[in-house]
């Protein structure tokens, strides 16, 4: 057995190559863009083979919402795993989910709320179009069978999440497997919302749900609109009869500032899908959550045809949330959002006044605590954003690139001074990425 003590990061990177596909990354120049191979983790930082430490800024993908090796989630995995770790949800339930289910119905925007769980937003997404397409048919209403989704949206990888995503990084290949969408303007157009009211309107008859990321299209580079705008996008579903489904994979569990987005634009959608901060970025857990007027159209005879005959293995695993459980009181306990409220507008004030003006930088948007930085030239440079990224990670701080923008999704428990840290890395960063080779930390 080797030493795992004598082996570097870079033994350990390329052992990693040899065996692991990682996605969304072009494994031929993996080894090249300073990937981290994390060993262990403390607060908002982790920890790498070597030592070496990175202020997680990215929140390990927009997940870890109190940083890492949190006291009371590790005690409530613990306590879950002396009882049971998991246990099917299919005809059966399980203590921990109920009790989870019971805490989650009454803060989520949804009336008479009822939860399918799931590991992934993605699958989360999925739910919600089955249960609108299978909700109309139950009630015996033809024709409903549309989708409206928007420009630059995202809401996952499988094949239904991918068909209202707007498309990008190579996702056209797929185009044969995707099924066909209404699509209004991204939020980036100004005319976006008023485009997609006259959608609705038009299409009314044969629209089983509208898809939405509310209030900010997060992997469409922190795309922002107004939350009055988004009420009168839920308006319009509501006067035509049109199933809203809110996609908060990102923004739930305190991202913008409230528990969730919708509660920023006072809307009560059909279906609210949940995932990626749930758990606090310790285990795969996701929702699909349902008002109690759709889900009384699957109510009916014992395997009748109205029942949704669909579900995960892993759905409602208790270990997960048992975590998510304690995560939600936590949010409360240590007045979360307060924190979120003074270190976004700290955020966003640091990047307007340090960064925009910088050379190269084309614009700065922010969202609560989900901000990018968007890069001028992407066509002449694409690689710039991930050049800068891999600069930031050489001094100290984990940052992600999405084509030309450069993303800052840090923990919600985060400091000023770690706030700070983060820009001061990243201008920095910057200006290392302006040669073709990143200048080292310590040079």
């Amino acid at each position: 057995m080797r030493d795992n003590a004598r082996v570097t990061a870079e033994d350990w990177i390329d052992r990693d190559a040899a065996v692991v596909w990682h996605g969304f990354t072009q494994m031929a120049a993996y080894p090249d863009n300073a990937p981290v191979i994390v060993e262990r983790a403390e607060g908002h930082e982790l920890i790498d083979v070597d030592g070496r430490r990175y202020l997680d800024a990215v929140s390990s993908l927009w997940l870890s919402t109190l940083g890492h090796r949190v006291p009371e989630l590790d005690d409530a995995l613990r306590a879950q795993l002396d009882r049971v770790a998991h246990s099917t949800m299919l005809g059966n339930g399980n203590r921990i989910v109920i009790e989870l289910a019971e805490s989650l119905a009454r803060v989520v925007p949804v009336d008479d709320p009822r939860f399918l769980f799931a590991s992934d937003g993605a699958s989360a997404v999925e739910q919600a179009l089955r249960i609108a397409f299978q909700h109309w048919h139950n009630l015996g209403v033809a024709g409903r069978t549309q989708y409206l989704a928007f420009g630059d949206a995202y809401h996952g990888d499988t094949i239904g999440a991918l068909s209202l995503g707007a498309g990008g990084f190579g996702t056209d290949l797929f185009d044969p497997l995707r099924f066909p969408v209404l699509r209004a303007p991204s939020f980036a157009d100004p005319s976006s919302i008023s485009v997609a009211v006259e959608l609705i309107g038009a299409h009314a008859d044969t629209l089983a749900a509208v898809v939405v990321e509310p209030l900010v299209q997060a992997a469409g580079g922190v795309l922002v609109v107004e939350p009055d705008d988004m009420a009168r996008l839920a308006r319009a579903c509501r006067d035509h009869g049109v199933l809203l489904i809110c996609d908060e994979i990102v923004t739930g569990f305190g991202r913008t500032g409230t528990l969730f987005a919708s509660d920023r634009c006072g809307i009560r959608p059909d279906l609210l899908c949940l995932g990626k901060g749930m758990t606090a970025g310790y285990l795969p857990m996701s929702a699909t959550v349902v008002a109690g007027a759709v889900a009384a159209s699957f109510l009916g005879p014992d395997l009748s045809t109205r029942t949704l005959f669909h579900g995960h293995s892993y759905g409602g695993n208790a270990l997960a949330a048992a975590v998510a459980l304690r995560h939600l009181q936590l949010l409360d306990e240590r007045d979360i959002l307060t924190n979120v409220e003074h270190r976004s507008a700290q955020l966003h004030h640091a990047l307007v006044d340090r960064i925009l003006p910088l050379p190269g930088v084309r614009d700065v948007r922010t969202c609560g605590l989900i901000a990018a930085v968007e890069l001028e030239d992407f066509d002449a440079d694409p690689l710039r954003a991930r050049r800068t990224s891999v600069a930031a990670v050489g001094r100290g701080v984990l940052l992600r690139s999405l084509g030309p923008n450069i993303l800052v999704v840090p923990p919600l428990s985060i400091s000023a001074l770690e706030i700070d840290r983060v820009v001061d890395t990243l201008a920095l960063a910057l200006a290392d990425a302006v040669d073709d080779h990143p200048v080292a930390a310590d040079d």
